[in-house]
């Protein structure tokens, strides 16, 4: 087997593990965290399970993936195309779900800190639930939609889909961040007054914890997702490929990958509630091993 593929199963087989294990405990936690509010908690929830398909299904998928490539004549076999296709739908499924997840994620948290006052008004439990089936559903159309459609048209479009969601990923976070930092103002303006702290200032400073949660998930996402779609469009306006830049997409995609493990990590580094929950939860687990 070529070293390149060898790491690459071995790195994809790895993450695989951990985003199933850090998912499956993190989906967990969140639905054990009552300080949550609804609209969080489903939006979290949503991109958790994303992520998890991603290391249960599209992970595994993509190694055996790997495997089969490095033999010779896989052309001509069924299981391969076949193993293939189940990788393509599994990939683009989550993968797709989980930059428009993100986006929406950036959104509602930007609606929270921006417009706190309005937010009950603005962002109910039943539109963000609508936007998420929405989102999966969307999902699921952007992939028929390159199944169906010439590679040569696919490889332009859905390099510009990722493109276009990092973008407005990278707008929401910096609105995020200069709202984030105008409410820091304000309180310590009121800290030098020996203002009081009401029940609407801490409710601010929780939103505030989580918008900057949503700040890293897209920082994150963007760092993963980047090199790969720089990749794509290398690949889409480039008439014969060289085997450095095929080669360099096995380790494009494995980083893509990554971020379903990372983004678990930032949910238990940037709220305390998840982060007690988790603990406790491999506490346990450990406690009725031994």
């Amino acid at each position: 087997m070529d070293s390149s593929y060898l790491v690459g199963c071995l790195l994809n087989a790895f993450l695989a593990y951990t985003s199933t294990m850090l998912n499956i405990v993190t989906i967990h936690a969140i639905r054990k965290t009552p300080s949550l509010s609804k609209n969080l908690k489903t939006l979290l929830l949503s991109l958790a399970v994303s992520d998890l398909g991603v290391g249960l299904v599209a992970q595994p998928l993509y190694v055996a993936r790997l495997i089969m490539e490095s033999r010779l004549n896989i052309e001509t076999s069924k299981t391969y195309n076949a193993i293939y296709i189940a990788y393509l739908v599994s990939a683009n499924l989550f993968g797709f779900a989980t930059l428009f997840l993100v986006i929406v994620l950036c959104a509602e948290r930007f609606i929270a800190i921006h417009y706190y006052l309005r937010y009950q008004e603005l962002v109910t439990h039943k539109r963000v639930v609508a936007v998420v089936v929405s989102t999966w559903v969307l999902s699921g159309l952007f992939l028929l939609t390159k199944l169906w459609i010439p590679k040569s048209i696919t490889l332009v479009v859905f390099g510009i889909t990722p493109n276009r969601s990092i973008i407005a990923t990278t707008f929401f976070s910096i609105k995020i961040y200069l709202s984030v930092r105008l409410h820091v103002n304000e309180m310590q303006v009121l800290q030098l007054q020996h203002a009081p702290q009401n029940a609407q200032m801490v409710n601010v400073r929780r939103m505030r914890k989580f918008a900057m949660m949503s700040v890293y998930v897209c920082l994150v996402l963007t760092v993963c997702y980047l090199p790969t779609i720089c990749t794509h469009f290398v690949i889409a306006f480039t008439s014969r490929p060289s085997t450095g830049i095929k080669h360099s997409q096995f380790y494009t995609l494995t980083l893509v990958f990554l971020n379903s493990s990372l983004n678990p990590v930032i949910y238990c580094w940037k709220m305390k509630h998840i982060r007690h929950t988790v603990i406790g939860f491999i506490r346990n687990a450990f406690t009725k091993q031994n």
